[in-house]
Protein backbone atom coordinates (compact mmCIF):
# COMPACT_ATOMS: atom_id res chain seq x y z
CA UNK A 1 0.00 0.00 0.00
CA UNK A 2 1.12 3.55 -0.55
CA UNK A 3 0.13 6.80 1.10
CA UNK A 4 -0.19 10.38 -0.02
CA UNK A 5 0.69 13.55 1.81
CA UNK A 6 -2.52 15.46 1.14
CA UNK A 7 -5.98 14.69 2.44
CA UNK A 8 -8.81 14.66 -0.15
CA UNK A 9 -10.64 17.86 0.69
CA UNK A 10 -12.52 20.15 -1.69
CA UNK A 11 -12.29 23.86 -2.39
CA UNK A 12 -15.51 24.30 -0.45
CA UNK A 13 -13.93 22.61 2.57
CA UNK A 14 -10.96 24.99 2.54
CA UNK A 15 -13.13 28.06 2.01
CA UNK A 16 -15.33 27.01 4.93
CA UNK A 17 -12.27 26.56 7.14
CA UNK A 18 -10.92 30.00 6.28
CA UNK A 19 -14.32 31.59 6.99
CA UNK A 20 -14.46 29.73 10.30
CA UNK A 21 -10.95 30.90 11.19
CA UNK A 22 -11.78 34.51 10.32
CA UNK A 23 -14.90 34.42 12.48
CA UNK A 24 -12.95 32.88 15.35
CA UNK A 25 -10.34 35.64 15.01
CA UNK A 26 -13.01 38.33 15.16
CA UNK A 27 -14.65 36.68 18.18
CA UNK A 28 -11.25 36.67 19.91
CA UNK A 29 -10.77 40.39 19.27
CA UNK A 30 -8.08 39.88 16.63
CA UNK A 31 -7.67 42.09 13.58
CA UNK A 32 -6.75 39.00 11.59
CA UNK A 33 -4.61 35.90 11.28
CA UNK A 34 -1.18 35.50 9.70
CA UNK A 35 -0.54 31.88 8.76
CA UNK A 36 2.96 30.71 7.89
CA UNK A 37 3.88 27.40 6.19
CA UNK A 38 3.10 24.50 8.48
CA UNK A 39 0.09 22.55 9.71
CA UNK A 40 -2.21 25.58 9.98
CA UNK A 41 -1.59 26.55 6.35
CA UNK A 42 -2.09 22.96 5.17
CA UNK A 43 -5.35 22.68 7.12
CA UNK A 44 -6.68 26.02 5.87
CA UNK A 45 -5.62 25.85 2.21
CA UNK A 46 -4.10 22.45 1.36
CA UNK A 47 -0.88 24.25 0.40
CA UNK A 48 2.49 23.04 1.67
CA UNK A 49 5.58 24.69 0.13
CA UNK A 50 8.01 22.15 -1.25
CA UNK A 51 10.71 23.09 1.26
CA UNK A 52 11.30 25.31 4.27
CA UNK A 53 12.46 28.70 3.04
CA UNK A 54 13.72 31.96 4.47
CA UNK A 55 11.51 33.80 1.97
CA UNK A 56 8.26 35.08 3.43
CA UNK A 57 5.15 33.01 2.72
CA UNK A 58 2.05 34.13 4.62
CA UNK A 59 -1.69 33.64 4.39
CA UNK A 60 -3.50 36.77 5.54
CA UNK A 61 -7.01 36.25 6.91
CA UNK A 62 -9.08 39.16 8.15
CA UNK A 63 -12.79 39.48 8.95
CA UNK A 64 -14.86 40.75 6.02
CA UNK A 65 -11.91 40.53 3.61
CA UNK A 66 -10.96 37.96 1.03
CA UNK A 67 -8.00 35.74 1.99
CA UNK A 68 -4.66 36.62 0.44
CA UNK A 69 -1.59 34.39 0.10
CA UNK A 70 1.72 36.26 0.00
CA UNK A 71 4.41 34.15 -1.69
CA UNK A 72 7.86 34.56 -3.22
CA UNK A 73 7.62 34.75 -7.01
CA UNK A 74 9.62 31.57 -7.56
CA UNK A 75 7.02 29.64 -5.51
CA UNK A 76 4.07 31.28 -7.24
CA UNK A 77 3.39 28.52 -9.83
CA UNK A 78 2.95 25.88 -7.13
CA UNK A 79 1.08 28.26 -4.86
CA UNK A 80 -1.29 29.22 -7.66
CA UNK A 81 -2.67 25.68 -7.77
CA UNK A 82 -3.60 25.85 -4.08
CA UNK A 83 -4.73 29.44 -4.39
CA UNK A 84 -7.14 28.56 -7.16
CA UNK A 85 -8.48 25.52 -5.31
CA UNK A 86 -9.07 27.47 -2.11
CA UNK A 87 -10.28 30.71 -3.75
CA UNK A 88 -7.27 32.71 -2.60
CA UNK A 89 -5.91 35.91 -4.03
CA UNK A 90 -2.19 35.48 -4.69
CA UNK A 91 0.29 38.32 -4.12
CA UNK A 92 3.85 37.49 -5.07
CA UNK A 93 7.10 39.33 -4.47
CA UNK A 94 10.50 39.06 -6.10
CA UNK A 95 13.93 38.83 -4.53
CA UNK A 96 15.25 42.31 -3.79
CA UNK A 97 11.78 43.65 -2.95
CA UNK A 98 10.44 44.14 0.59
CA UNK A 99 7.87 41.46 1.42
CA UNK A 100 7.01 43.14 4.70
CA UNK A 101 5.96 46.32 2.96
CA UNK A 102 3.76 44.23 0.66
CA UNK A 103 2.20 42.46 3.64
CA UNK A 104 1.81 45.73 5.57
CA UNK A 105 -0.51 46.98 2.87
CA UNK A 106 -2.84 44.09 3.67
CA UNK A 107 -2.86 44.65 7.43
CA UNK A 108 -3.23 48.36 8.09
CA UNK A 109 -1.17 50.50 10.43
CA UNK A 110 -2.38 48.96 13.68
CA UNK A 111 -4.12 45.93 15.15
CA UNK A 112 -3.58 42.80 17.21
CA UNK A 113 -3.02 39.73 15.03
CA UNK A 114 -2.71 36.02 15.58
CA UNK A 115 0.35 34.46 13.96
CA UNK A 116 1.40 30.85 13.44
CA UNK A 117 3.50 29.38 16.24
CA UNK A 118 6.05 28.20 13.69
CA UNK A 119 6.46 31.53 11.86
CA UNK A 120 10.11 32.48 11.55
CA UNK A 121 11.21 35.03 14.12
CA UNK A 122 12.83 37.18 11.42
CA UNK A 123 9.48 37.46 9.63
CA UNK A 124 7.66 38.51 12.79
CA UNK A 125 10.40 41.03 13.56
CA UNK A 126 10.23 42.34 10.00
CA UNK A 127 6.50 42.93 10.32
CA UNK A 128 6.92 44.62 13.69
CA UNK A 129 9.59 46.94 12.29
CA UNK A 130 7.45 47.84 9.28
CA UNK A 131 4.26 48.19 11.33
CA UNK A 132 5.22 49.37 14.85
CA UNK A 133 1.57 49.91 15.68
CA UNK A 134 0.75 46.21 15.40
CA UNK A 135 1.04 43.46 18.00
CA UNK A 136 0.93 39.69 17.75
CA UNK A 137 -0.11 36.56 19.66
CA UNK A 138 0.66 32.95 18.80
CA UNK A 139 -2.24 31.04 17.27
CA UNK A 140 -2.05 28.44 20.02
CA UNK A 141 -2.44 31.20 22.59
CA UNK A 142 -5.09 33.15 20.68
CA UNK A 143 -7.11 30.33 19.10
CA UNK A 144 -6.06 27.08 20.77
CA UNK A 145 -9.09 25.16 19.51
CA UNK A 146 -8.93 26.28 15.87
CA UNK A 147 -8.16 22.78 14.53
CA UNK A 148 -9.24 20.78 17.57
CA UNK A 149 -12.76 19.75 16.53
CA UNK A 150 -12.65 17.43 13.53
CA UNK A 151 -15.41 17.03 10.96
CA UNK A 152 -16.67 13.67 9.70
CA UNK A 153 -14.12 13.46 6.88
CA UNK A 154 -11.23 14.23 9.23
CA UNK A 155 -12.45 11.63 11.73
CA UNK A 156 -12.56 9.04 8.98
CA UNK A 157 -8.95 9.81 8.02
CA UNK A 158 -7.79 9.68 11.65
CA UNK A 159 -9.58 6.36 12.13
CA UNK A 160 -7.87 4.98 9.01
CA UNK A 161 -4.47 6.16 10.26
CA UNK A 162 -5.12 4.52 13.63
CA UNK A 163 -6.15 1.27 11.97
CA UNK A 164 -2.99 1.31 9.86
CA UNK A 165 -0.82 1.77 12.97
CA UNK A 166 -2.70 -1.10 14.63
CA UNK A 167 -2.03 -3.32 11.62
CA UNK A 168 1.67 -2.47 11.83
CA UNK A 169 1.77 -3.46 15.50
CA UNK A 170 -0.04 -6.74 14.86
CA UNK A 171 2.68 -7.65 12.38
CA UNK A 172 5.51 -6.38 14.59
CA UNK A 173 4.56 -8.50 17.57
CA UNK A 174 5.52 -11.58 15.58
CA UNK A 175 9.05 -10.46 14.63
CA UNK A 176 12.06 -11.44 16.80
CA UNK A 177 12.97 -8.95 19.54
CA UNK A 178 15.53 -10.77 21.70
CA UNK A 179 19.12 -10.56 20.47
CA UNK A 180 18.41 -7.68 18.07
CA UNK A 181 19.21 -4.00 18.43
CA UNK A 182 16.48 -1.52 19.23
CA UNK A 183 17.28 0.23 15.93
CA UNK A 184 16.62 -3.00 14.02
CA UNK A 185 13.14 -3.35 15.50
CA UNK A 186 12.51 0.36 14.90
CA UNK A 187 13.41 -0.12 11.23
CA UNK A 188 10.96 -3.02 11.02
CA UNK A 189 8.28 -0.82 12.56
CA UNK A 190 8.90 2.07 10.16
CA UNK A 191 8.73 -0.29 7.20
CA UNK A 192 5.44 -1.72 8.45
CA UNK A 193 3.91 1.74 8.91
CA UNK A 194 4.78 2.54 5.31
CA UNK A 195 3.50 -0.83 4.14
CA UNK A 196 0.14 -0.07 5.71
CA UNK A 197 -0.19 3.32 4.08
CA UNK A 198 1.85 5.88 6.01
CA UNK A 199 3.56 8.37 3.73
CA UNK A 200 5.46 9.89 6.66
CA UNK A 201 6.89 8.13 9.72
CA UNK A 202 7.41 10.67 12.52
CA UNK A 203 8.76 8.45 15.29
CA UNK A 204 9.43 4.81 16.15
CA UNK A 205 10.38 4.59 19.82
CA UNK A 206 11.74 1.17 20.80
CA UNK A 207 12.90 1.47 24.42
CA UNK A 208 14.09 -1.76 25.99
CA UNK A 209 14.92 -2.56 29.61
CA UNK A 210 16.24 0.52 31.46
CA UNK A 211 15.79 2.65 28.32
CA UNK A 212 12.04 2.26 28.80
CA UNK A 213 12.27 4.67 31.75
CA UNK A 214 13.02 7.47 29.24
CA UNK A 215 9.65 8.39 27.64
CA UNK A 216 11.27 9.85 24.50
CA UNK A 217 14.15 7.41 24.15
CA UNK A 218 15.65 7.25 20.66
CA UNK A 219 16.07 3.68 19.43
CA UNK A 220 19.77 2.88 19.58
CA UNK A 221 22.33 0.09 19.52
CA UNK A 222 21.29 -1.57 22.77
CA UNK A 223 20.69 -5.28 22.17
CA UNK A 224 17.29 -6.30 23.46
CA UNK A 225 17.62 -9.11 26.00
CA UNK A 226 15.35 -11.83 27.26
CA UNK A 227 13.62 -10.48 30.35
CA UNK A 228 13.33 -6.93 28.95
CA UNK A 229 10.20 -4.85 29.01
CA UNK A 230 10.04 -2.92 25.69
CA UNK A 231 8.06 0.31 25.23
CA UNK A 232 6.89 0.83 21.64
CA UNK A 233 5.56 4.27 20.64
CA UNK A 234 5.09 5.00 16.96
CA UNK A 235 3.18 7.10 14.48
CA UNK A 236 3.19 9.38 11.48
CA UNK A 237 0.90 10.63 8.72
CA UNK A 238 -1.40 8.67 6.46
CA UNK A 239 -3.29 10.67 3.84
CA UNK A 240 -2.35 13.83 5.69
CA UNK A 241 -3.62 12.79 9.16
CA UNK A 242 -1.77 11.42 12.14
CA UNK A 243 -1.43 8.17 14.02
CA UNK A 244 0.17 7.72 17.45
CA UNK A 245 -0.07 4.64 19.64
CA UNK A 246 1.97 2.93 22.34
CA UNK A 247 2.10 -0.63 23.58
CA UNK A 248 4.55 -2.25 26.00
CA UNK A 249 5.61 -5.82 25.36
CA UNK A 250 7.86 -8.23 27.24
CA UNK A 251 10.59 -10.52 25.89
CA UNK A 252 9.92 -13.83 27.57
CA UNK A 253 8.05 -14.30 30.83
CA UNK A 254 7.70 -11.14 32.99
CA UNK A 255 8.18 -10.93 36.73
CA UNK A 256 5.28 -10.41 39.10
CA UNK A 257 6.29 -6.78 39.60
CA UNK A 258 6.43 -6.13 35.87
CA UNK A 259 2.96 -7.59 35.44
CA UNK A 260 1.68 -5.48 38.34
CA UNK A 261 3.05 -2.23 36.90
CA UNK A 262 1.74 -3.05 33.43
CA UNK A 263 -1.72 -3.85 34.81
CA UNK A 264 -1.69 -0.60 36.75
CA UNK A 265 -0.92 1.46 33.64
CA UNK A 266 -3.64 -0.42 31.75
CA UNK A 267 -6.11 0.40 34.53
CA UNK A 268 -5.04 4.07 34.45
CA UNK A 269 -5.44 4.21 30.68
CA UNK A 270 -8.93 2.74 30.98
CA UNK A 271 -9.82 5.29 33.67
CA UNK A 272 -8.64 8.14 31.44
CA UNK A 273 -10.68 6.80 28.54
CA UNK A 274 -13.82 6.41 30.66
CA UNK A 275 -13.51 10.05 31.78
CA UNK A 276 -14.02 11.21 28.19
CA UNK A 277 -17.42 12.75 27.52
CA UNK A 278 -18.70 16.07 26.20
CA UNK A 279 -18.47 19.01 28.58
CA UNK A 280 -15.80 17.47 30.80
CA UNK A 281 -12.70 19.69 31.17
CA UNK A 282 -9.57 18.28 29.54
CA UNK A 283 -7.82 18.16 32.91
CA UNK A 284 -10.32 15.60 34.19
CA UNK A 285 -8.94 13.01 31.76
CA UNK A 286 -5.48 13.61 33.22
CA UNK A 287 -6.81 13.50 36.77
CA UNK A 288 -8.66 10.22 36.23
CA UNK A 289 -5.61 8.42 34.82
CA UNK A 290 -3.16 10.00 37.27
CA UNK A 291 -5.27 9.12 40.33
CA UNK A 292 -5.01 5.39 39.60
CA UNK A 293 -1.22 5.57 39.46
CA UNK A 294 -0.86 7.93 42.42
CA UNK A 295 -3.17 5.84 44.62
CA UNK A 296 -0.95 2.82 43.96
CA UNK A 297 2.12 4.73 45.14
CA UNK A 298 3.71 5.38 41.74
CA UNK A 299 2.66 9.02 41.29
CA UNK A 300 6.21 10.38 41.12
CA UNK A 301 6.96 8.02 38.23
CA UNK A 302 4.22 9.36 35.94
CA UNK A 303 6.19 12.32 34.59
CA UNK A 304 4.24 13.68 31.60
CA UNK A 305 0.76 14.84 30.64
CA UNK A 306 -1.87 12.21 29.91
CA UNK A 307 -2.54 13.29 26.36
CA UNK A 308 -2.25 15.62 23.39
CA UNK A 309 -4.42 16.45 20.41
CA UNK A 310 -3.79 14.98 16.97
CA UNK A 311 -4.80 15.89 13.43
CA UNK A 312 -2.63 17.13 10.56
CA UNK A 313 0.21 16.90 13.08
CA UNK A 314 0.79 14.23 15.71
CA UNK A 315 0.95 16.78 18.56
CA UNK A 316 -1.45 19.74 18.77
CA UNK A 317 -4.10 21.17 21.14
CA UNK A 318 -6.03 20.18 23.16
CA UNK A 319 -3.80 18.82 25.93
CA UNK A 320 -4.97 16.49 28.69
CA UNK A 321 -3.11 18.14 31.55
CA UNK A 322 -3.82 19.68 34.94
CA UNK A 323 -4.93 23.28 34.53
CA UNK A 324 -6.50 22.84 31.08
CA UNK A 325 -10.15 23.71 31.65
CA UNK A 326 -11.22 23.64 28.00
CA UNK A 327 -14.33 21.41 27.87
CA UNK A 328 -14.33 18.37 25.62
CA UNK A 329 -16.43 18.72 22.47
CA UNK A 330 -17.62 15.97 20.10
CA UNK A 331 -15.08 15.65 17.30
CA UNK A 332 -12.00 16.38 19.41
CA UNK A 333 -9.26 13.77 19.01
CA UNK A 334 -6.40 13.21 21.42
CA UNK A 335 -4.18 10.58 23.00
CA UNK A 336 -4.74 8.94 26.37
CA UNK A 337 -1.28 7.66 27.34
CA UNK A 338 -0.40 7.28 31.01
CA UNK A 339 2.91 5.69 31.91
CA UNK A 340 5.15 4.61 34.78
CA UNK A 341 8.92 5.04 34.45
CA UNK A 342 11.23 3.42 36.99
CA UNK A 343 14.73 4.90 36.51
CA UNK A 344 17.41 2.36 35.66
CA UNK A 345 14.89 -0.47 35.48
CA UNK A 346 11.99 -0.32 33.02
CA UNK A 347 9.01 1.69 31.84
CA UNK A 348 5.43 1.02 30.74
CA UNK A 349 3.19 3.18 28.53
CA UNK A 350 -0.13 2.36 26.88
CA UNK A 351 -1.62 4.85 24.42
CA UNK A 352 -4.71 5.09 22.26
CA UNK A 353 -6.08 7.92 20.17
CA UNK A 354 -9.60 8.73 21.37
CA UNK A 355 -12.31 10.86 19.80
CA UNK A 356 -15.11 12.50 21.75
CA UNK A 357 -18.60 11.32 20.73
CA UNK A 358 -22.03 12.66 21.65
CA UNK A 359 -22.20 10.45 24.73
CA UNK A 360 -18.61 9.49 25.59
CA UNK A 361 -15.50 8.50 23.71
CA UNK A 362 -14.39 6.11 20.98
CA UNK A 363 -10.95 4.56 20.65
CA UNK A 364 -9.21 4.77 17.28
CA UNK A 365 -6.65 2.14 18.36
CA UNK A 366 -7.90 -1.32 19.14
CA UNK A 367 -4.95 -3.68 19.57
CA UNK A 368 -4.71 -5.63 22.83
CA UNK A 369 -3.75 -3.65 25.92
CA UNK A 370 -2.90 -6.83 27.82
CA UNK A 371 0.71 -7.80 28.52
CA UNK A 372 2.01 -9.32 25.29
CA UNK A 373 4.91 -11.76 25.28
CA UNK A 374 7.32 -11.56 22.35
CA UNK A 375 10.36 -13.62 21.46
Amino acid sequence: MTGSTAAPFTADDYRARMRRASRAAADAGLAGLLVAPGPDLVWLTGYAPTAATERLTLLVLAPDREPVLVVPALEAPDAAHAAGAAALTLRDWTDGKDPYALTAGLLGASGHFGISDNAWAMHLLGLQQTLPGTSYASLTQALPMLRAVKDAAELELLAAAGAAADAAFEELRHVPFGGRRESDVAADLAALLRRFGHSQVDFTIVASGPNGADPHHEAGDRVIERGDMVVLDFGGLKDGYGSDTSRTVHVGEPTGEEREVHDLVREAQEAGFRAVRPGVPCQEVDRAARAVIADAGYGEYFIHRTGHGIGVTTHEPPYMIEGEEQPLVPGMCFSVEPGIYLPGRFGVRIEDIVTVTEDGGRRLNNTSREMLIVE
